[in-house]
Protein backbone atom coordinates (compact mmCIF):
# COMPACT_ATOMS: atom_id res chain seq x y z
CA UNK A 1 0.00 0.00 0.00
CA UNK A 2 1.60 3.31 -0.76
CA UNK A 3 2.01 5.69 2.05
CA UNK A 4 -0.32 9.12 2.07
CA UNK A 5 2.45 11.40 3.04
CA UNK A 6 2.46 13.44 6.23
CA UNK A 7 3.17 17.29 5.23
CA UNK A 8 -0.33 18.25 5.99
CA UNK A 9 1.21 17.55 9.12
CA UNK A 10 3.92 19.80 9.29
CA UNK A 11 1.02 22.62 8.15
CA UNK A 12 -0.80 21.73 11.55
CA UNK A 13 2.23 21.99 13.34
CA UNK A 14 2.33 25.98 12.54
CA UNK A 15 -1.07 26.72 12.97
CA UNK A 16 -0.46 24.91 16.83
CA UNK A 17 2.50 27.16 17.37
CA UNK A 18 1.03 30.06 15.88
CA UNK A 19 -2.13 29.66 18.64
CA UNK A 20 0.40 28.82 21.08
CA UNK A 21 1.75 32.58 20.80
CA UNK A 22 -1.75 33.99 20.40
CA UNK A 23 -2.63 32.76 23.84
CA UNK A 24 0.85 33.80 25.24
CA UNK A 25 0.05 37.27 23.83
CA UNK A 26 -3.37 37.53 25.50
CA UNK A 27 -2.96 36.33 28.43
CA UNK A 28 0.39 38.26 29.81
CA UNK A 29 -2.44 41.00 30.93
CA UNK A 30 -4.25 39.03 33.18
CA UNK A 31 -1.14 37.64 34.86
CA UNK A 32 0.05 40.60 35.38
CA UNK A 33 -3.15 41.97 36.61
CA UNK A 34 -2.11 42.09 40.22
CA UNK A 35 1.21 43.75 39.62
CA UNK A 36 -0.83 46.62 37.35
CA UNK A 37 -3.67 46.94 40.23
CA UNK A 38 -1.19 47.51 42.74
CA UNK A 39 1.14 50.50 40.35
CA UNK A 40 -2.04 51.98 38.71
CA UNK A 41 -4.47 51.28 41.84
CA UNK A 42 -6.84 50.06 39.18
CA UNK A 43 -10.52 48.42 40.61
CA UNK A 44 -11.82 45.20 38.96
CA UNK A 45 -14.22 47.34 36.70
CA UNK A 46 -11.23 48.95 35.24
CA UNK A 47 -9.57 45.90 34.67
CA UNK A 48 -12.87 44.67 32.83
CA UNK A 49 -13.19 47.44 31.15
CA UNK A 50 -9.38 47.06 29.90
CA UNK A 51 -10.47 43.16 28.61
CA UNK A 52 -13.94 43.70 27.11
CA UNK A 53 -12.41 46.20 24.65
CA UNK A 54 -9.93 43.66 23.92
CA UNK A 55 -12.91 41.34 23.07
CA UNK A 56 -15.21 43.80 21.61
CA UNK A 57 -12.18 44.93 19.11
CA UNK A 58 -11.95 41.11 18.35
CA UNK A 59 -15.69 40.55 17.97
CA UNK A 60 -16.23 42.79 15.55
CA UNK A 61 -12.69 42.33 13.51
CA UNK A 62 -13.37 38.65 13.56
CA UNK A 63 -16.56 39.35 11.25
CA UNK A 64 -14.13 41.06 9.05
CA UNK A 65 -11.14 39.13 9.48
CA UNK A 66 -12.94 36.15 7.67
CA UNK A 67 -14.17 37.87 4.64
CA UNK A 68 -10.43 39.42 4.42
CA UNK A 69 -9.02 36.18 4.53
CA UNK A 70 -11.00 34.20 2.21
CA UNK A 71 -10.26 37.12 -0.12
CA UNK A 72 -6.70 37.32 -0.05
CA UNK A 73 -5.52 34.07 0.83
CA UNK A 74 -4.80 32.10 3.65
CA UNK A 75 -0.91 32.85 3.63
CA UNK A 76 -0.94 36.50 3.68
CA UNK A 77 -4.37 36.36 5.50
CA UNK A 78 -2.78 34.72 8.45
CA UNK A 79 0.68 36.49 7.95
CA UNK A 80 -0.69 40.25 8.33
CA UNK A 81 -3.23 39.04 11.70
CA UNK A 82 0.55 37.83 13.24
CA UNK A 83 2.27 40.74 12.15
CA UNK A 84 -0.76 43.44 13.78
CA UNK A 85 -1.37 41.16 17.03
CA UNK A 86 2.39 41.08 17.56
CA UNK A 87 3.18 44.55 17.46
CA UNK A 88 -0.27 45.15 19.51
CA UNK A 89 1.72 42.81 22.10
CA UNK A 90 4.77 45.15 21.90
CA UNK A 91 2.29 48.16 22.27
CA UNK A 92 1.18 47.31 25.86
CA UNK A 93 5.08 48.17 26.97
CA UNK A 94 4.40 51.66 26.25
CA UNK A 95 0.70 51.99 27.41
CA UNK A 96 1.85 54.92 29.54
CA UNK A 97 2.77 57.01 27.23
CA UNK A 98 0.20 56.10 24.67
CA UNK A 99 -2.35 56.96 27.30
CA UNK A 100 -0.91 60.32 27.70
CA UNK A 101 -1.41 60.79 24.17
CA UNK A 102 -4.92 59.22 23.74
CA UNK A 103 -5.56 60.91 27.10
CA UNK A 104 -4.88 64.45 25.81
CA UNK A 105 -6.60 63.74 22.54
CA UNK A 106 -9.88 62.88 23.95
CA UNK A 107 -9.61 65.86 26.38
CA UNK A 108 -9.69 68.51 23.85
CA UNK A 109 -12.42 66.66 22.55
CA UNK A 110 -14.25 66.64 25.70
CA UNK A 111 -14.08 63.79 26.93
CA UNK A 112 -11.78 62.48 30.29
CA UNK A 113 -13.68 59.19 31.03
CA UNK A 114 -10.62 56.82 32.01
CA UNK A 115 -7.03 57.18 33.86
CA UNK A 116 -4.30 57.10 31.72
CA UNK A 117 -2.94 53.74 32.45
CA UNK A 118 -6.26 52.35 31.41
CA UNK A 119 -6.51 54.75 28.34
CA UNK A 120 -2.95 52.81 27.29
CA UNK A 121 -3.86 49.22 27.61
CA UNK A 122 -7.08 49.70 26.13
CA UNK A 123 -5.65 51.15 23.10
CA UNK A 124 -2.93 48.68 22.74
CA UNK A 125 -5.59 45.62 23.91
CA UNK A 126 -7.60 46.99 21.10
CA UNK A 127 -4.63 46.65 18.55
CA UNK A 128 -3.90 42.97 19.91
CA UNK A 129 -7.65 42.04 19.24
CA UNK A 130 -7.67 43.33 15.89
CA UNK A 131 -4.67 41.42 14.89
CA UNK A 132 -5.77 38.50 16.93
CA UNK A 133 -9.32 38.12 15.39
CA UNK A 134 -7.12 36.45 11.97
CA UNK A 135 -5.73 33.40 13.95
CA UNK A 136 -8.94 31.31 13.70
CA UNK A 137 -10.30 32.12 10.55
CA UNK A 138 -7.17 31.50 8.91
CA UNK A 139 -6.72 28.42 11.03
CA UNK A 140 -9.78 27.01 10.10
CA UNK A 141 -9.19 27.81 6.55
CA UNK A 142 -6.33 26.13 6.60
CA UNK A 143 -7.31 23.03 7.75
CA UNK A 144 -9.92 22.53 5.55
CA UNK A 145 -7.73 23.03 2.65
CA UNK A 146 -4.89 20.71 4.05
CA UNK A 147 -7.36 17.82 5.25
CA UNK A 148 -10.14 15.72 4.70
CA UNK A 149 -13.46 16.01 6.48
CA UNK A 150 -12.61 13.13 8.63
CA UNK A 151 -9.11 14.45 10.36
CA UNK A 152 -10.53 18.00 10.35
CA UNK A 153 -11.64 17.63 13.95
CA UNK A 154 -8.27 15.81 15.29
CA UNK A 155 -6.24 18.50 13.39
CA UNK A 156 -8.35 20.87 14.53
CA UNK A 157 -8.14 19.61 18.22
CA UNK A 158 -3.92 19.49 18.03
CA UNK A 159 -3.81 23.12 16.52
CA UNK A 160 -6.61 24.20 19.17
CA UNK A 161 -4.47 22.48 21.57
CA UNK A 162 -1.56 25.70 21.42
CA UNK A 163 -3.94 27.96 23.35
CA UNK A 164 -3.30 25.43 26.00
CA UNK A 165 0.05 25.15 25.45
CA UNK A 166 0.22 28.98 25.46
CA UNK A 167 -2.23 29.27 28.60
CA UNK A 168 0.37 26.70 30.85
CA UNK A 169 3.50 29.04 29.24
CA UNK A 170 2.66 32.16 29.83
CA UNK A 171 2.14 31.49 33.93
CA UNK A 172 5.37 29.85 33.84
CA UNK A 173 7.45 32.54 32.19
CA UNK A 174 5.59 35.68 32.42
CA UNK A 175 5.56 36.43 36.43
CA UNK A 176 9.10 35.42 36.34
CA UNK A 177 9.91 38.09 33.38
CA UNK A 178 7.85 40.62 35.56
CA UNK A 179 9.94 39.92 38.64
CA UNK A 180 13.46 40.22 37.02
CA UNK A 181 13.02 42.35 34.05
CA UNK A 182 9.93 44.35 34.29
CA UNK A 183 6.48 44.21 33.37
CA UNK A 184 7.14 45.72 30.12
CA UNK A 185 9.73 42.88 29.03
CA UNK A 186 6.91 40.13 29.09
CA UNK A 187 5.00 41.75 26.55
CA UNK A 188 8.15 42.76 24.47
CA UNK A 189 9.30 39.60 24.53
CA UNK A 190 5.71 37.65 23.56
CA UNK A 191 5.72 40.19 20.78
CA UNK A 192 9.20 39.27 19.16
CA UNK A 193 8.22 35.43 19.15
CA UNK A 194 4.94 36.57 16.42
CA UNK A 195 7.37 37.76 14.46
CA UNK A 196 9.70 33.86 14.41
CA UNK A 197 6.72 32.45 13.77
CA UNK A 198 5.92 34.35 11.07
CA UNK A 199 9.17 33.95 8.73
CA UNK A 200 8.53 30.52 9.51
CA UNK A 201 5.18 30.77 8.10
CA UNK A 202 5.91 32.16 4.90
CA UNK A 203 8.38 30.04 3.81
CA UNK A 204 6.57 26.72 4.29
CA UNK A 205 3.18 27.64 3.55
CA UNK A 206 1.39 27.42 0.00
CA UNK A 207 -1.72 25.98 -1.24
CA UNK A 208 -1.69 22.72 -1.69
CA UNK A 209 -2.11 22.80 -5.33
CA UNK A 210 1.03 24.55 -5.25
CA UNK A 211 3.16 23.21 -2.62
CA UNK A 212 5.79 21.66 -3.96
CA UNK A 213 6.49 19.68 -1.02
CA UNK A 214 3.52 17.88 -0.71
CA UNK A 215 3.39 14.23 -2.92
CA UNK A 216 0.31 13.30 -5.15
CA UNK A 217 -0.73 10.58 -3.12
CA UNK A 218 -1.25 13.09 -0.42
CA UNK A 219 -2.60 15.76 -1.94
CA UNK A 220 -4.97 12.97 -3.82
CA UNK A 221 -5.91 12.06 -0.16
CA UNK A 222 -6.56 15.96 1.20
CA UNK A 223 -8.99 15.71 -1.96
CA UNK A 224 -11.05 12.76 -1.47
CA UNK A 225 -13.67 14.98 -0.36
CA UNK A 226 -13.97 17.04 -3.76
CA UNK A 227 -16.97 15.00 -5.38
CA UNK A 228 -18.82 16.01 -2.60
CA UNK A 229 -17.88 19.72 -2.50
CA UNK A 230 -17.41 19.99 -6.63
CA UNK A 231 -20.93 21.89 -6.85
CA UNK A 232 -20.82 24.12 -4.07
CA UNK A 233 -16.75 24.66 -5.12
CA UNK A 234 -17.59 25.29 -8.97
CA UNK A 235 -19.74 28.67 -8.05
CA UNK A 236 -17.43 31.59 -7.86
CA UNK A 237 -19.63 34.27 -7.27
CA UNK A 238 -18.63 36.55 -3.98
CA UNK A 239 -20.83 35.10 -1.16
CA UNK A 240 -22.37 37.93 1.06
CA UNK A 241 -22.86 37.70 4.89
CA UNK A 242 -26.59 38.01 4.37
CA UNK A 243 -26.64 34.83 2.74
CA UNK A 244 -24.60 32.90 5.44
CA UNK A 245 -26.97 34.64 7.61
CA UNK A 246 -30.20 32.90 5.49
CA UNK A 247 -28.84 29.77 7.23
CA UNK A 248 -29.86 28.19 10.56
CA UNK A 249 -26.26 26.01 10.41
CA UNK A 250 -24.86 29.95 10.77
CA UNK A 251 -27.10 31.12 13.51
CA UNK A 252 -26.21 27.34 14.96
CA UNK A 253 -22.33 27.83 15.03
CA UNK A 254 -22.66 31.66 16.30
CA UNK A 255 -25.16 30.68 18.92
CA UNK A 256 -22.42 27.85 20.45
CA UNK A 257 -19.75 30.60 20.22
CA UNK A 258 -21.72 33.46 22.13
CA UNK A 259 -23.03 30.78 24.78
CA UNK A 260 -19.54 29.19 25.64
CA UNK A 261 -16.33 31.59 24.34
CA UNK A 262 -17.03 33.67 27.11
CA UNK A 263 -16.37 30.85 29.27
CA UNK A 264 -13.08 30.01 28.40
CA UNK A 265 -12.10 33.97 28.20
CA UNK A 266 -13.19 34.20 32.11
CA UNK A 267 -11.33 31.20 32.60
CA UNK A 268 -8.15 33.17 30.79
CA UNK A 269 -8.62 36.52 32.28
CA UNK A 270 -9.87 36.53 35.91
CA UNK A 271 -8.26 32.85 37.10
CA UNK A 272 -5.15 34.81 38.34
CA UNK A 273 -7.48 37.58 39.76
CA UNK A 274 -9.23 34.20 41.63
CA UNK A 275 -6.45 33.09 43.59
CA UNK A 276 -5.47 36.13 44.72
CA UNK A 277 -8.83 37.22 46.17
CA UNK A 278 -9.99 33.94 47.72
CA UNK A 279 -6.59 32.49 48.35
CA UNK A 280 -3.98 35.56 48.79
CA UNK A 281 -1.78 34.04 45.32
CA UNK A 282 0.42 36.49 43.90
CA UNK A 283 3.19 36.77 41.32
CA UNK A 284 5.40 33.17 41.33
CA UNK A 285 2.66 31.63 43.89
CA UNK A 286 0.01 30.91 40.64
CA UNK A 287 2.81 29.36 38.21
CA UNK A 288 2.44 25.91 39.57
CA UNK A 289 -1.65 25.76 39.89
CA UNK A 290 -1.78 27.60 36.44
CA UNK A 291 -0.05 25.46 34.76
CA UNK A 292 -0.95 22.01 36.31
CA UNK A 293 -4.94 23.44 35.26
CA UNK A 294 -4.16 24.45 31.89
CA UNK A 295 -1.83 20.98 31.79
CA UNK A 296 -5.58 19.22 31.64
CA UNK A 297 -6.95 21.12 28.98
CA UNK A 298 -4.64 19.70 26.29
CA UNK A 299 -5.87 16.14 26.99
CA UNK A 300 -9.33 17.83 26.07
CA UNK A 301 -8.44 19.29 23.35
CA UNK A 302 -7.03 16.71 21.35
CA UNK A 303 -9.08 13.96 22.83
CA UNK A 304 -12.38 15.92 21.83
CA UNK A 305 -10.80 16.24 18.36
CA UNK A 306 -10.63 12.39 18.19
CA UNK A 307 -14.05 11.49 20.36
CA UNK A 308 -16.48 11.85 17.30
CA UNK A 309 -14.71 9.89 15.54
CA UNK A 310 -15.68 6.73 17.65
CA UNK A 311 -19.24 7.51 15.67
CA UNK A 312 -18.13 8.59 12.18
CA UNK A 313 -16.71 4.46 12.65
CA UNK A 314 -20.15 3.59 13.77
CA UNK A 315 -21.71 5.11 10.07
CA UNK A 316 -23.10 8.76 11.26
CA UNK A 317 -22.63 11.81 9.22
CA UNK A 318 -19.81 13.97 10.64
CA UNK A 319 -21.82 16.80 12.01
CA UNK A 320 -24.42 13.90 13.44
CA UNK A 321 -21.47 12.24 15.07
CA UNK A 322 -19.64 15.84 16.07
CA UNK A 323 -23.11 17.00 17.86
CA UNK A 324 -23.66 13.56 19.72
CA UNK A 325 -19.87 13.82 21.04
CA UNK A 326 -20.77 17.51 21.97
CA UNK A 327 -23.75 16.44 24.25
CA UNK A 328 -21.40 14.15 26.12
CA UNK A 329 -18.73 17.24 26.53
CA UNK A 330 -21.09 19.64 27.15
CA UNK A 331 -22.12 17.75 30.13
CA UNK A 332 -18.50 17.67 31.54
CA UNK A 333 -18.26 21.82 32.78
CA UNK A 334 -21.11 20.94 35.75
CA UNK A 335 -18.27 19.86 38.01
CA UNK A 336 -17.12 23.44 37.69
CA UNK A 337 -20.34 24.41 40.27
CA UNK A 338 -19.06 22.10 42.58
CA UNK A 339 -15.66 24.59 43.05
CA UNK A 340 -17.00 26.61 45.63
CA UNK A 341 -18.52 24.52 47.77
CA UNK A 342 -15.68 22.58 48.00
CA UNK A 343 -12.69 25.53 47.51
CA UNK A 344 -12.71 25.61 51.93
CA UNK A 345 -10.47 22.35 51.72
CA UNK A 346 -8.04 23.41 49.41
CA UNK A 347 -7.20 25.61 46.75
CA UNK A 348 -6.61 22.32 44.29
CA UNK A 349 -9.93 21.03 44.16
CA UNK A 350 -10.78 24.17 42.61
CA UNK A 351 -8.06 24.09 40.54
CA UNK A 352 -8.68 20.86 39.65
CA UNK A 353 -12.05 21.08 39.13
CA UNK A 354 -11.62 24.06 36.90
CA UNK A 355 -9.38 22.42 34.95
CA UNK A 356 -11.64 19.85 33.91
CA UNK A 357 -13.98 22.38 32.72
CA UNK A 358 -12.05 24.34 30.44
CA UNK A 359 -10.55 21.04 29.00
CA UNK A 360 -13.99 20.69 28.12
CA UNK A 361 -14.17 23.59 26.56
CA UNK A 362 -11.37 22.63 24.87
CA UNK A 363 -13.18 19.61 23.25
CA UNK A 364 -16.13 21.52 22.79
CA UNK A 365 -14.39 24.25 20.90
CA UNK A 366 -12.37 21.85 18.29
CA UNK A 367 -15.70 20.02 17.48
CA UNK A 368 -17.54 23.28 17.29
CA UNK A 369 -15.22 24.88 14.49
CA UNK A 370 -15.14 22.44 12.32
CA UNK A 371 -19.11 22.15 12.08
CA UNK A 372 -18.85 24.45 10.32
CA UNK A 373 -16.53 22.94 7.17
CA UNK A 374 -19.03 20.05 8.33
CA UNK A 375 -21.67 22.38 6.30
CA UNK A 376 -20.21 24.58 4.50
CA UNK A 377 -18.01 25.24 1.06
CA UNK A 378 -14.65 26.12 1.53
CA UNK A 379 -15.07 29.21 -0.08
CA UNK A 380 -17.70 30.23 3.45
CA UNK A 381 -15.46 28.64 6.07
CA UNK A 382 -13.65 31.42 7.38
CA UNK A 383 -16.74 33.76 6.80
CA UNK A 384 -19.11 31.68 8.80
CA UNK A 385 -15.87 31.25 11.48
CA UNK A 386 -15.56 35.24 11.54
CA UNK A 387 -19.79 35.73 12.08
CA UNK A 388 -19.58 32.93 14.75
CA UNK A 389 -16.41 34.25 16.25
CA UNK A 390 -18.03 38.13 16.44
CA UNK A 391 -20.73 36.36 18.40
CA UNK A 392 -18.34 34.73 20.51
CA UNK A 393 -16.13 38.04 21.59
CA UNK A 394 -19.94 39.78 22.43
CA UNK A 395 -20.33 37.03 24.55
CA UNK A 396 -16.95 37.45 26.15
CA UNK A 397 -17.59 41.14 26.46
CA UNK A 398 -20.80 40.10 28.38
CA UNK A 399 -19.53 38.02 30.43
CA UNK A 400 -16.21 40.10 31.45
CA UNK A 401 -18.56 43.25 32.13
CA UNK A 402 -20.54 41.09 34.43
CA UNK A 403 -17.62 39.44 36.08
CA UNK A 404 -16.20 42.69 36.76
CA UNK A 405 -19.26 44.64 38.08
CA UNK A 406 -19.54 41.96 40.43
CA UNK A 407 -16.43 41.12 41.91
CA UNK A 408 -16.38 45.11 42.66
CA UNK A 409 -19.98 44.42 44.26
CA UNK A 410 -19.44 42.00 46.24
CA UNK A 411 -15.77 42.65 47.14
CA UNK A 412 -16.95 45.81 48.94
CA UNK A 413 -19.31 43.97 51.26
CA UNK A 414 -16.97 41.35 52.18
CA UNK A 415 -17.79 38.32 50.11
CA UNK A 416 -16.14 38.28 46.86
CA UNK A 417 -16.42 34.49 46.97
CA UNK A 418 -20.17 35.03 46.31
CA UNK A 419 -19.34 36.76 42.55
CA UNK A 420 -17.37 33.77 41.73
CA UNK A 421 -19.53 31.32 42.38
CA UNK A 422 -22.59 33.83 40.29
CA UNK A 423 -19.73 33.73 37.95
CA UNK A 424 -19.24 29.56 38.17
CA UNK A 425 -22.78 28.53 37.92
CA UNK A 426 -23.00 29.88 34.50
CA UNK A 427 -19.69 28.44 33.10
CA UNK A 428 -21.26 25.10 34.33
CA UNK A 429 -24.55 25.36 32.29
CA UNK A 430 -23.76 27.48 29.17
CA UNK A 431 -22.46 24.07 26.95
CA UNK A 432 -25.62 22.18 27.38
CA UNK A 433 -27.51 25.81 27.20
CA UNK A 434 -25.49 25.89 23.99
CA UNK A 435 -25.90 22.85 22.53
CA UNK A 436 -30.08 22.37 22.79
CA UNK A 437 -30.49 25.61 20.98
CA UNK A 438 -27.57 24.10 18.58
CA UNK A 439 -29.53 21.41 17.85
CA UNK A 440 -33.21 22.74 17.36
CA UNK A 441 -31.57 24.95 14.97
CA UNK A 442 -29.77 21.82 13.01
CA UNK A 443 -31.05 18.29 13.92
CA UNK A 444 -29.43 16.51 11.19
CA UNK A 445 -26.59 17.06 8.16
CA UNK A 446 -27.50 19.14 5.81
CA UNK A 447 -24.55 19.64 3.31
CA UNK A 448 -24.86 23.26 1.69
CA UNK A 449 -24.11 23.19 -1.70
CA UNK A 450 -26.32 26.24 -3.02
CA UNK A 451 -23.61 29.13 -2.37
Amino acid sequence: MQRIGKYRWTICALLFFATTVNYLDRQVLSLLKPTLEDQFGWSNTDYANIASVFQFTYAISMLFAGRFIDWLGTKWGFGWAIIIWSIGAMLHAAAIPIGESVGALLSWAGFGVFSVSVLGFMFSRAVLGFGESGNFPAAIKATAEYFPKKERALATGIFNSGANVGAILAPLTVPWMAINWGWEAAFIVVGILGFIWLFIWLFYYERPHQQKRLSKTELAYILSDKEQDAVAENKNEKIRWIQLLAYKQTWAFAVGKFFTDGVWWFFLFWLPAYLKDQYGMTGTDIMFPLAVLYSMTMIGSIGGGWFPMYFMKKGYEPYDGRMRAMLLIAIIPLVVLAAQPLGGISFWLPVLLIGLGASAHQAWSANLFTTVSDMFPKKAVASVVGIGGMAGGIGGVLVTKVGGALFDKYKAIGHIETGYTIMFVFCGVAYLIAWTIMKTLVPKYKVINDL
